[in-house]
Protein backbone atom coordinates (compact mmCIF):
# COMPACT_ATOMS: atom_id res chain seq x y z
CA UNK A 1 0.00 0.00 0.00
CA UNK A 2 1.50 3.36 -0.93
CA UNK A 3 3.05 5.10 1.96
CA UNK A 4 1.47 8.42 1.11
CA UNK A 5 -2.09 7.05 1.24
CA UNK A 6 -2.46 8.10 4.84
CA UNK A 7 -1.67 11.52 6.12
CA UNK A 8 -1.80 13.17 9.46
CA UNK A 9 -5.02 14.95 9.93
CA UNK A 10 -3.17 17.73 11.71
CA UNK A 11 0.18 18.17 9.96
CA UNK A 12 -0.05 16.18 6.76
CA UNK A 13 3.14 14.20 7.81
CA UNK A 14 3.55 10.62 6.52
CA UNK A 15 2.56 8.33 9.40
CA UNK A 16 2.47 4.92 7.78
CA UNK A 17 5.82 3.34 8.80
CA UNK A 18 4.57 -0.23 9.09
CA UNK A 19 3.44 0.14 12.73
CA UNK A 20 -0.09 0.98 14.11
CA UNK A 21 -0.49 4.71 14.56
CA UNK A 22 -3.06 7.07 16.09
CA UNK A 23 -4.68 9.08 13.30
CA UNK A 24 -7.81 10.74 12.01
CA UNK A 25 -9.22 9.54 8.80
CA UNK A 26 -10.53 12.29 6.64
CA UNK A 27 -14.07 10.97 6.92
CA UNK A 28 -15.23 14.15 8.63
CA UNK A 29 -15.06 15.87 5.26
CA UNK A 30 -17.74 13.45 4.10
CA UNK A 31 -20.03 14.50 7.01
CA UNK A 32 -19.97 11.14 8.79
CA UNK A 33 -17.48 11.79 11.63
CA UNK A 34 -18.45 10.68 15.13
CA UNK A 35 -17.07 11.40 18.52
CA UNK A 36 -16.05 8.47 20.69
CA UNK A 37 -13.81 5.43 20.45
CA UNK A 38 -13.87 3.24 17.35
CA UNK A 39 -11.86 0.22 16.17
CA UNK A 40 -10.22 0.50 12.72
CA UNK A 41 -8.01 -1.81 10.75
CA UNK A 42 -5.22 0.44 9.45
CA UNK A 43 -1.87 -0.48 7.88
CA UNK A 44 -2.67 -4.14 8.52
CA UNK A 45 -3.16 -3.77 12.26
CA UNK A 46 -5.98 -3.18 14.70
CA UNK A 47 -5.87 0.44 15.69
CA UNK A 48 -7.89 2.32 18.34
CA UNK A 49 -9.02 5.67 17.03
CA UNK A 50 -9.80 8.29 19.71
CA UNK A 51 -11.98 11.16 18.44
CA UNK A 52 -12.13 14.08 20.82
CA UNK A 53 -12.67 17.13 18.60
CA UNK A 54 -16.19 18.78 18.80
CA UNK A 55 -18.46 19.46 15.78
CA UNK A 56 -17.73 22.52 13.73
CA UNK A 57 -20.58 24.73 12.43
CA UNK A 58 -20.28 23.25 8.96
CA UNK A 59 -20.40 19.72 10.35
CA UNK A 60 -23.57 20.47 12.41
CA UNK A 61 -25.25 22.01 9.37
CA UNK A 62 -24.47 18.95 7.31
CA UNK A 63 -25.79 16.62 9.99
CA UNK A 64 -29.04 18.61 10.43
CA UNK A 65 -29.52 18.86 6.67
CA UNK A 66 -29.26 15.10 6.24
CA UNK A 67 -31.68 14.36 9.12
CA UNK A 68 -34.13 17.25 8.64
CA UNK A 69 -37.13 15.01 7.92
CA UNK A 70 -36.56 12.95 11.06
CA UNK A 71 -36.24 16.10 13.16
CA UNK A 72 -39.41 17.61 11.71
CA UNK A 73 -41.39 14.42 12.20
CA UNK A 74 -40.22 14.03 15.78
CA UNK A 75 -41.04 17.69 16.61
CA UNK A 76 -44.47 17.39 15.04
CA UNK A 77 -45.30 14.27 17.07
CA UNK A 78 -44.13 15.90 20.33
CA UNK A 79 -46.22 19.05 19.68
CA UNK A 80 -49.36 17.04 18.87
CA UNK A 81 -48.94 14.85 21.97
CA UNK A 82 -48.41 17.93 24.15
CA UNK A 83 -51.55 19.62 22.80
CA UNK A 84 -53.67 16.51 23.29
CA UNK A 85 -52.34 15.96 26.80
CA UNK A 86 -53.03 19.56 27.80
CA UNK A 87 -56.51 19.56 26.33
CA UNK A 88 -57.56 16.25 27.86
CA UNK A 89 -56.10 17.08 31.27
CA UNK A 90 -57.46 20.62 31.51
CA UNK A 91 -60.92 19.79 30.19
CA UNK A 92 -61.38 16.52 32.01
CA UNK A 93 -64.92 16.34 33.40
CA UNK A 94 -64.93 17.18 37.08
CA UNK A 95 -67.01 15.07 39.46
CA UNK A 96 -70.57 16.39 39.68
CA UNK A 97 -70.85 18.44 42.85
CA UNK A 98 -74.54 18.88 43.63
CA UNK A 99 -76.78 19.36 46.62
CA UNK A 100 -80.36 18.20 47.20
CA UNK A 101 -83.26 19.66 49.13
CA UNK A 102 -86.79 18.49 49.95
CA UNK A 103 -89.80 20.75 50.46
CA UNK A 104 -93.25 19.52 51.48
CA UNK A 105 -96.16 21.77 50.54
CA UNK A 106 -98.82 21.06 53.16
CA UNK A 107 -101.81 22.76 51.58
CA UNK A 108 -105.40 22.93 52.76
CA UNK A 109 -106.65 20.15 50.46
CA UNK A 110 -103.53 18.03 49.80
CA UNK A 111 -99.79 17.70 50.45
CA UNK A 112 -97.07 17.42 47.80
CA UNK A 113 -93.37 16.62 48.18
CA UNK A 114 -90.83 18.22 45.87
CA UNK A 115 -87.17 17.26 45.48
CA UNK A 116 -84.78 19.92 44.21
CA UNK A 117 -81.16 19.79 43.10
CA UNK A 118 -78.61 22.58 42.68
CA UNK A 119 -74.83 22.92 42.12
CA UNK A 120 -72.77 23.61 45.20
CA UNK A 121 -71.16 26.51 43.37
CA UNK A 122 -73.34 29.64 43.34
CA UNK A 123 -74.26 32.09 40.59
CA UNK A 124 -74.54 35.65 41.88
CA UNK A 125 -75.34 34.41 45.40
CA UNK A 126 -78.50 32.56 44.37
CA UNK A 127 -78.50 28.77 43.99
CA UNK A 128 -79.36 27.29 40.61
CA UNK A 129 -82.20 25.03 41.73
CA UNK A 130 -84.15 22.59 39.55
CA UNK A 131 -86.97 20.20 40.38
CA UNK A 132 -86.22 16.52 39.82
CA UNK A 133 -89.19 14.83 41.52
CA UNK A 134 -92.78 15.51 42.60
CA UNK A 135 -94.77 13.17 44.81
CA UNK A 136 -98.39 13.78 45.83
CA UNK A 137 -99.48 12.29 49.14
CA UNK A 138 -102.75 10.38 49.14
CA UNK A 139 -105.36 11.97 51.35
CA UNK A 140 -106.37 15.44 52.54
CA UNK A 141 -104.12 18.25 53.74
CA UNK A 142 -102.51 17.78 57.15
CA UNK A 143 -105.17 20.01 58.74
CA UNK A 144 -107.62 17.19 57.96
CA UNK A 145 -105.85 14.95 60.48
CA UNK A 146 -107.08 16.91 63.51
CA UNK A 147 -109.05 13.89 64.74
CA UNK A 148 -106.63 11.21 63.53
CA UNK A 149 -103.14 12.49 64.30
CA UNK A 150 -101.85 8.93 64.75
CA UNK A 151 -102.32 8.31 61.01
CA UNK A 152 -99.88 11.01 59.91
CA UNK A 153 -96.91 8.62 59.95
CA UNK A 154 -98.55 6.31 57.40
CA UNK A 155 -99.71 9.35 55.41
CA UNK A 156 -96.12 10.52 54.85
CA UNK A 157 -94.48 7.13 54.27
CA UNK A 158 -94.90 6.64 50.51
CA UNK A 159 -93.41 9.96 49.42
CA UNK A 160 -90.64 10.00 52.02
CA UNK A 161 -89.57 6.54 50.89
CA UNK A 162 -89.61 7.79 47.33
CA UNK A 163 -87.24 10.60 48.34
CA UNK A 164 -84.94 8.07 49.96
CA UNK A 165 -84.62 6.24 46.62
CA UNK A 166 -84.21 9.31 44.40
CA UNK A 167 -81.45 10.99 46.43
CA UNK A 168 -78.09 9.13 46.59
CA UNK A 169 -77.72 7.46 49.98
CA UNK A 170 -74.32 9.05 50.51
CA UNK A 171 -76.03 12.47 50.56
CA UNK A 172 -79.03 11.62 52.77
CA UNK A 173 -77.51 13.04 55.94
CA UNK A 174 -76.72 16.40 54.31
CA UNK A 175 -80.04 16.82 52.46
CA UNK A 176 -82.31 19.35 54.23
CA UNK A 177 -86.05 18.72 54.55
CA UNK A 178 -88.53 21.54 55.09
CA UNK A 179 -92.28 21.36 55.56
CA UNK A 180 -94.32 24.49 54.99
CA UNK A 181 -97.99 24.49 55.88
CA UNK A 182 -100.22 27.07 54.23
CA UNK A 183 -103.76 28.48 54.64
CA UNK A 184 -105.39 25.27 55.84
CA UNK A 185 -103.15 25.18 58.89
CA UNK A 186 -103.36 28.96 59.31
CA UNK A 187 -107.12 28.56 59.68
CA UNK A 188 -106.77 25.63 62.07
CA UNK A 189 -104.33 27.63 64.21
CA UNK A 190 -106.92 30.41 64.47
CA UNK A 191 -109.64 27.94 65.39
CA UNK A 192 -107.60 25.61 67.63
CA UNK A 193 -103.94 26.49 68.18
CA UNK A 194 -103.33 23.48 70.42
CA UNK A 195 -104.50 21.08 67.75
CA UNK A 196 -102.41 22.81 65.06
CA UNK A 197 -99.30 22.47 67.24
CA UNK A 198 -100.10 18.81 67.87
CA UNK A 199 -100.31 18.08 64.15
CA UNK A 200 -97.01 19.86 63.43
CA UNK A 201 -95.34 17.92 66.23
CA UNK A 202 -96.60 14.63 64.78
CA UNK A 203 -95.34 15.59 61.33
CA UNK A 204 -91.93 16.56 62.72
CA UNK A 205 -91.66 13.30 64.66
CA UNK A 206 -92.47 11.25 61.57
CA UNK A 207 -90.06 13.03 59.21
CA UNK A 208 -87.26 12.92 61.80
CA UNK A 209 -87.23 9.13 61.52
CA UNK A 210 -85.81 9.36 58.01
CA UNK A 211 -82.05 9.76 57.35
CA UNK A 212 -82.34 13.35 56.16
CA UNK A 213 -81.41 16.67 57.76
CA UNK A 214 -84.89 17.73 58.93
CA UNK A 215 -85.07 21.49 59.40
CA UNK A 216 -88.54 21.70 60.91
CA UNK A 217 -92.22 21.99 60.06
CA UNK A 218 -93.77 25.43 60.21
CA UNK A 219 -96.81 27.38 59.09
CA UNK A 220 -95.70 29.96 56.56
CA UNK A 221 -97.44 33.32 56.38
CA UNK A 222 -99.65 34.43 53.51
CA UNK A 223 -97.04 37.02 52.54
CA UNK A 224 -94.35 34.37 52.32
CA UNK A 225 -96.58 32.16 50.20
CA UNK A 226 -97.24 35.01 47.77
CA UNK A 227 -93.64 36.20 47.62
CA UNK A 228 -92.14 32.74 47.09
CA UNK A 229 -94.66 32.09 44.32
CA UNK A 230 -93.53 35.31 42.64
CA UNK A 231 -89.88 34.22 42.88
CA UNK A 232 -90.73 30.83 41.34
CA UNK A 233 -92.54 32.33 38.33
CA UNK A 234 -89.75 34.74 37.48
CA UNK A 235 -86.96 32.26 38.14
CA UNK A 236 -88.47 29.71 35.77
CA UNK A 237 -89.14 32.34 33.11
CA UNK A 238 -85.57 33.64 33.38
CA UNK A 239 -86.61 37.14 34.40
CA UNK A 240 -83.87 37.55 37.01
CA UNK A 241 -81.04 37.13 34.51
CA UNK A 242 -79.66 40.07 32.54
CA UNK A 243 -79.93 40.47 28.80
CA UNK A 244 -76.77 40.67 26.71
CA UNK A 245 -76.40 42.02 23.19
CA UNK A 246 -73.57 41.74 20.69
CA UNK A 247 -72.67 45.37 21.21
CA UNK A 248 -73.18 45.39 24.98
CA UNK A 249 -71.48 42.38 26.52
CA UNK A 250 -71.36 43.97 29.94
CA UNK A 251 -74.92 44.15 31.35
CA UNK A 252 -76.14 47.19 33.22
CA UNK A 253 -79.00 47.67 35.64
CA UNK A 254 -81.27 48.71 32.78
CA UNK A 255 -80.70 45.37 31.05
CA UNK A 256 -82.62 43.42 33.69
CA UNK A 257 -85.82 41.98 32.27
CA UNK A 258 -89.22 43.12 33.55
CA UNK A 259 -90.65 40.62 36.01
CA UNK A 260 -94.00 38.87 35.93
CA UNK A 261 -96.64 39.21 38.61
CA UNK A 262 -97.92 36.06 40.38
CA UNK A 263 -101.52 34.99 40.97
CA UNK A 264 -101.97 31.98 43.25
CA UNK A 265 -105.28 30.31 44.11
CA UNK A 266 -105.48 27.57 46.68
CA UNK A 267 -108.26 25.96 48.65
CA UNK A 268 -108.26 28.39 51.58
CA UNK A 269 -106.45 31.52 50.32
CA UNK A 270 -105.43 33.45 47.24
CA UNK A 271 -102.37 35.66 46.70
CA UNK A 272 -101.48 38.48 44.33
CA UNK A 273 -97.86 39.63 44.04
CA UNK A 274 -96.11 41.95 41.60
CA UNK A 275 -93.61 44.81 41.27
CA UNK A 276 -95.63 48.05 40.99
CA UNK A 277 -94.50 50.92 38.78
CA UNK A 278 -94.39 53.30 41.74
CA UNK A 279 -92.01 52.09 44.44
CA UNK A 280 -93.63 54.26 47.11
CA UNK A 281 -96.42 52.45 48.91
CA UNK A 282 -99.41 53.54 50.94
CA UNK A 283 -99.38 50.28 52.91
CA UNK A 284 -95.88 49.25 54.07
CA UNK A 285 -97.25 45.97 55.45
CA UNK A 286 -97.87 44.83 51.90
CA UNK A 287 -94.31 45.41 50.71
CA UNK A 288 -91.42 42.98 50.77
CA UNK A 289 -87.83 43.57 49.69
CA UNK A 290 -85.57 41.04 47.99
CA UNK A 291 -82.06 41.01 46.58
CA UNK A 292 -81.73 38.39 43.87
CA UNK A 293 -78.93 38.00 41.32
CA UNK A 294 -77.39 41.28 42.34
CA UNK A 295 -80.55 43.37 41.98
CA UNK A 296 -82.98 44.78 44.57
CA UNK A 297 -86.74 44.28 44.20
CA UNK A 298 -89.59 46.03 46.01
CA UNK A 299 -92.58 43.72 45.75
CA UNK A 300 -96.25 44.24 46.61
CA UNK A 301 -98.01 41.16 47.96
CA UNK A 302 -101.21 40.32 49.78
CA UNK A 303 -102.80 37.04 50.79
CA UNK A 304 -106.57 36.86 51.20
CA UNK A 305 -107.40 34.21 53.77
CA UNK A 306 -110.81 32.57 53.30
CA UNK A 307 -110.80 33.45 49.59
CA UNK A 308 -109.38 30.22 48.26
CA UNK A 309 -111.93 28.42 46.11
CA UNK A 310 -113.01 25.89 48.78
CA UNK A 311 -113.51 28.42 51.56
CA UNK A 312 -115.14 30.86 49.13
CA UNK A 313 -117.69 28.17 48.27
CA UNK A 314 -118.45 27.62 51.95
CA UNK A 315 -118.92 31.38 52.39
CA UNK A 316 -121.29 31.44 49.45
CA UNK A 317 -123.30 28.51 50.81
CA UNK A 318 -123.49 30.23 54.20
CA UNK A 319 -124.89 33.32 52.51
CA UNK A 320 -127.31 31.20 50.49
CA UNK A 321 -128.54 29.46 53.62
CA UNK A 322 -129.82 32.66 55.17
CA UNK A 323 -133.60 32.94 54.99
CA UNK A 324 -134.13 29.33 53.99
CA UNK A 325 -135.53 26.27 55.72
CA UNK A 326 -132.32 24.31 55.29
CA UNK A 327 -132.55 23.75 51.53
CA UNK A 328 -130.25 25.81 49.31
CA UNK A 329 -131.06 26.25 45.61
CA UNK A 330 -127.57 26.81 44.33
CA UNK A 331 -127.16 28.43 40.85
CA UNK A 332 -123.44 27.51 40.79
CA UNK A 333 -124.24 23.77 40.79
CA UNK A 334 -125.69 21.93 37.81
CA UNK A 335 -129.41 21.34 37.69
CA UNK A 336 -130.52 17.97 39.14
CA UNK A 337 -127.34 17.82 41.23
CA UNK A 338 -127.81 17.28 44.97
CA UNK A 339 -125.40 17.35 47.91
CA UNK A 340 -125.70 17.32 51.68
CA UNK A 341 -123.30 18.93 54.14
CA UNK A 342 -123.37 19.08 57.92
CA UNK A 343 -124.51 22.29 59.54
CA UNK A 344 -121.39 22.29 61.72
CA UNK A 345 -119.18 22.80 58.63
CA UNK A 346 -120.79 26.19 58.07
CA UNK A 347 -121.49 27.11 61.67
CA UNK A 348 -118.06 26.33 63.14
CA UNK A 349 -115.75 27.32 60.32
CA UNK A 350 -113.57 30.40 60.80
CA UNK A 351 -114.41 31.80 57.34
CA UNK A 352 -118.17 31.35 57.66
CA UNK A 353 -118.59 32.64 61.21
CA UNK A 354 -118.70 36.24 60.03
CA UNK A 355 -121.99 35.53 58.28
CA UNK A 356 -123.67 35.29 61.71
CA UNK A 357 -125.04 31.79 61.38
CA UNK A 358 -126.52 30.31 64.53
CA UNK A 359 -127.19 26.62 64.84
CA UNK A 360 -130.18 27.28 67.08
CA UNK A 361 -131.98 28.73 64.05
CA UNK A 362 -131.03 25.75 61.93
CA UNK A 363 -131.42 22.64 64.04
CA UNK A 364 -131.07 20.36 61.04
CA UNK A 365 -128.09 18.01 61.08
CA UNK A 366 -127.62 18.21 57.32
CA UNK A 367 -128.08 21.04 54.87
CA UNK A 368 -129.43 20.04 51.47
CA UNK A 369 -128.02 21.69 48.34
CA UNK A 370 -129.93 21.48 45.06
CA UNK A 371 -128.34 22.64 41.84
CA UNK A 372 -130.04 25.27 39.67
CA UNK A 373 -127.41 25.70 36.93
CA UNK A 374 -127.54 29.40 36.09
CA UNK A 375 -124.28 31.21 35.30
CA UNK A 376 -125.57 34.79 35.57
CA UNK A 377 -127.19 34.23 38.98
CA UNK A 378 -124.10 32.35 40.11
CA UNK A 379 -121.90 35.28 39.12
CA UNK A 380 -124.07 37.83 40.93
CA UNK A 381 -124.14 35.78 44.12
CA UNK A 382 -120.32 35.43 44.11
CA UNK A 383 -119.88 39.19 43.69
CA UNK A 384 -121.55 39.60 47.10
CA UNK A 385 -118.47 37.98 48.70
CA UNK A 386 -116.32 40.99 47.74
CA UNK A 387 -116.85 44.24 49.57
CA UNK A 388 -115.66 47.02 47.25
CA UNK A 389 -117.68 49.83 48.83
CA UNK A 390 -114.96 50.88 51.30
CA UNK A 391 -111.36 51.90 50.55
CA UNK A 392 -109.11 53.97 52.87
CA UNK A 393 -106.40 54.22 50.18
CA UNK A 394 -106.16 55.70 46.70
CA UNK A 395 -106.99 52.27 45.26
CA UNK A 396 -108.08 48.94 46.76
CA UNK A 397 -108.79 45.39 45.75
CA UNK A 398 -111.66 44.45 48.12
CA UNK A 399 -112.45 44.46 51.83
CA UNK A 400 -110.46 47.71 52.22
CA UNK A 401 -107.10 46.17 51.21
CA UNK A 402 -104.62 48.43 49.39
CA UNK A 403 -103.82 47.44 45.80
CA UNK A 404 -101.54 49.56 43.59
CA UNK A 405 -102.38 49.83 39.88
CA UNK A 406 -101.75 46.52 38.11
CA UNK A 407 -98.55 46.48 36.08
CA UNK A 408 -97.01 44.04 33.61
CA UNK A 409 -97.67 40.41 32.77
CA UNK A 410 -99.00 37.89 35.31
CA UNK A 411 -98.55 34.15 35.76
CA UNK A 412 -101.64 32.46 37.24
CA UNK A 413 -101.09 29.01 38.72
CA UNK A 414 -102.38 26.33 41.12
CA UNK A 415 -106.21 26.25 41.04
CA UNK A 416 -106.26 29.09 38.50
CA UNK A 417 -104.61 26.71 36.06
CA UNK A 418 -106.43 23.50 37.03
CA UNK A 419 -109.87 25.03 36.50
CA UNK A 420 -108.93 26.69 33.22
CA UNK A 421 -107.36 23.46 32.02
CA UNK A 422 -110.61 21.60 32.65
CA UNK A 423 -112.44 24.25 30.64
CA UNK A 424 -109.84 23.78 27.87
CA UNK A 425 -108.77 27.42 28.04
CA UNK A 426 -105.04 27.11 28.76
CA UNK A 427 -103.66 27.37 25.22
CA UNK A 428 -100.70 29.65 24.54
CA UNK A 429 -103.01 32.12 22.86
CA UNK A 430 -104.55 34.45 25.44
CA UNK A 431 -108.18 33.76 26.30
CA UNK A 432 -110.52 36.73 26.37
CA UNK A 433 -113.13 37.49 29.03
CA UNK A 434 -115.83 36.91 26.43
CA UNK A 435 -114.53 33.43 25.63
CA UNK A 436 -114.45 32.43 29.31
CA UNK A 437 -117.93 33.86 29.89
CA UNK A 438 -119.41 31.97 26.92
CA UNK A 439 -117.74 28.75 28.03
CA UNK A 440 -119.09 29.05 31.58
CA UNK A 441 -122.60 29.91 30.44
CA UNK A 442 -122.65 26.81 28.27
CA UNK A 443 -121.09 24.51 30.88
CA UNK A 444 -123.15 25.66 33.87
CA UNK A 445 -126.37 25.22 31.92
CA UNK A 446 -125.75 21.50 31.36
CA UNK A 447 -127.69 19.02 33.46
CA UNK A 448 -125.76 16.94 35.95
CA UNK A 449 -126.45 13.67 34.10
CA UNK A 450 -125.00 15.14 30.90
CA UNK A 451 -121.92 16.44 32.70
CA UNK A 452 -121.29 13.04 34.30
CA UNK A 453 -121.64 11.36 30.92
CA UNK A 454 -119.13 13.71 29.28
CA UNK A 455 -116.60 13.76 32.16
CA UNK A 456 -117.10 10.43 33.89
CA UNK A 457 -113.39 10.04 34.70
CA UNK A 458 -113.33 13.16 36.92
CA UNK A 459 -114.06 12.80 40.64
CA UNK A 460 -117.58 13.91 41.55
CA UNK A 461 -116.47 16.51 44.10
CA UNK A 462 -114.29 18.37 41.60
CA UNK A 463 -116.66 17.90 38.66
CA UNK A 464 -119.64 19.28 40.55
CA UNK A 465 -117.72 22.43 41.53
CA UNK A 466 -116.15 23.47 38.20
CA UNK A 467 -119.09 25.73 37.36
CA UNK A 468 -118.60 27.56 40.66
CA UNK A 469 -114.78 27.55 40.46
CA UNK A 470 -114.69 28.94 36.93
CA UNK A 471 -117.18 31.67 37.76
CA UNK A 472 -115.33 32.47 40.98
CA UNK A 473 -112.06 32.94 39.08
CA UNK A 474 -113.78 35.30 36.66
CA UNK A 475 -115.25 37.39 39.48
CA UNK A 476 -112.07 37.36 41.59
CA UNK A 477 -109.91 38.65 38.74
CA UNK A 478 -112.40 41.22 37.41
CA UNK A 479 -114.19 42.42 40.55
CA UNK A 480 -111.58 41.54 43.17
CA UNK A 481 -108.26 42.40 41.53
CA UNK A 482 -109.78 44.79 38.96
CA UNK A 483 -108.39 43.32 35.78
CA UNK A 484 -110.18 44.66 32.72
CA UNK A 485 -111.09 43.03 29.43
CA UNK A 486 -107.91 44.60 28.03
CA UNK A 487 -105.50 43.75 30.87
CA UNK A 488 -106.94 40.21 31.04
CA UNK A 489 -104.73 39.47 28.03
CA UNK A 490 -101.71 39.89 30.33
CA UNK A 491 -102.73 36.84 32.40
CA UNK A 492 -100.95 33.59 31.51
CA UNK A 493 -102.28 30.41 33.09
CA UNK A 494 -99.37 28.09 33.83
CA UNK A 495 -98.69 24.81 35.60
CA UNK A 496 -95.13 23.84 34.70
CA UNK A 497 -92.20 25.68 33.15
CA UNK A 498 -89.15 23.67 32.02
CA UNK A 499 -90.59 20.55 33.71
CA UNK A 500 -90.77 22.31 37.08
CA UNK A 501 -94.05 22.92 38.89
CA UNK A 502 -95.03 26.53 39.43
CA UNK A 503 -95.77 27.23 43.10
CA UNK A 504 -94.29 28.70 46.24
CA UNK A 505 -92.03 25.72 47.07
CA UNK A 506 -89.32 26.43 44.48
CA UNK A 507 -89.10 30.06 45.58
CA UNK A 508 -88.83 28.81 49.15
CA UNK A 509 -85.96 26.50 48.17
CA UNK A 510 -84.23 29.29 46.24
CA UNK A 511 -84.33 31.47 49.32
CA UNK A 512 -83.05 28.70 51.56
CA UNK A 513 -80.07 27.92 49.32
CA UNK A 514 -78.65 31.31 50.23
CA UNK A 515 -78.29 29.96 53.77
CA UNK A 516 -76.53 26.79 52.62
CA UNK A 517 -72.84 27.68 52.19
CA UNK A 518 -71.39 27.01 48.75
CA UNK A 519 -68.36 24.76 48.72
CA UNK A 520 -65.06 25.79 47.16
CA UNK A 521 -65.35 25.04 43.43
CA UNK A 522 -63.17 22.23 42.10
CA UNK A 523 -60.47 23.96 40.06
CA UNK A 524 -58.83 22.56 36.85
CA UNK A 525 -55.26 21.11 37.10
CA UNK A 526 -53.61 24.23 35.61
CA UNK A 527 -54.30 27.93 36.17
CA UNK A 528 -56.13 29.37 33.20
CA UNK A 529 -53.25 31.69 32.25
CA UNK A 530 -50.75 28.80 32.23
CA UNK A 531 -53.11 26.64 30.23
CA UNK A 532 -53.55 29.34 27.58
CA UNK A 533 -49.77 30.01 27.39
CA UNK A 534 -48.89 26.35 26.86
CA UNK A 535 -51.62 25.84 24.29
CA UNK A 536 -50.39 28.86 22.30
CA UNK A 537 -46.74 27.77 22.62
CA UNK A 538 -47.26 24.24 21.36
CA UNK A 539 -49.60 25.46 18.65
CA UNK A 540 -46.89 27.81 17.36
CA UNK A 541 -44.33 25.01 17.45
CA UNK A 542 -46.64 22.76 15.50
CA UNK A 543 -47.32 25.52 12.98
CA UNK A 544 -43.59 26.19 12.53
CA UNK A 545 -42.86 22.50 11.98
CA UNK A 546 -45.61 22.28 9.36
CA UNK A 547 -44.28 25.36 7.51
CA UNK A 548 -40.70 24.03 7.48
CA UNK A 549 -41.94 20.67 6.27
CA UNK A 550 -43.79 22.31 3.38
CA UNK A 551 -40.67 24.28 2.41
CA UNK A 552 -38.52 21.13 2.51
CA UNK A 553 -41.01 19.32 0.31
CA UNK A 554 -41.20 22.06 -2.28
CA UNK A 555 -37.53 23.27 -2.19
CA UNK A 556 -35.36 20.31 -1.14
CA UNK A 557 -32.21 21.76 -2.81
CA UNK A 558 -32.05 24.49 -0.17
CA UNK A 559 -31.39 21.89 2.53
CA UNK A 560 -29.46 19.31 0.49
CA UNK A 561 -27.02 21.53 -1.40
CA UNK A 562 -24.27 20.83 1.15
CA UNK A 563 -24.62 17.10 0.61
CA UNK A 564 -23.31 17.31 -2.94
Amino acid sequence: MPSNQYHSFFSGRNLCLGDPVLFWRNELQKGIAHQGIRNKRICGASTTVLESRPFSKSELKVFCSKNILSILGFSCIIAVIALLALGLTQNKALPENVKFGIVLDAGSSHTSLYIYRWPAEKENDTGVVTQIEECKLKGPGISGFAKKVNEINVYLTACMERARKVIPSIQHMETPVYLGATAGMRLLRMENKQMADKILAAVASSISEYPFDFQGARIISGQEEGAYGWITVNYLLGKFTQKLSWFNLKPSKDDTQETYGALDLGGASTQITFVPQNETTESPNNNLYFRLYGKNYSVYTHSFLCYGKDQALLQKLALGLQGTNGIIHEPCFHSRYMRKIKMSVLNEGFCTKRHELNSSFYPLVDIEIRGAGNFQRCRQSIIQLFNTSYCPYSSCSFNGVFLPPLHGQFGAFSAFYYVMEFLNLTSEESVSVEQLTEKLEEFCAQRWEEVQKNFGEVKEKYLSEYCFSGTYILVLLLNGYHFTAESWKNIHFMNKVRSTSVGWTLGYMLNLTNKIPAEEPMSPPLPHSTYVFLMVLFSLILLAVIIVGIVVFHKPSYFWKDMV
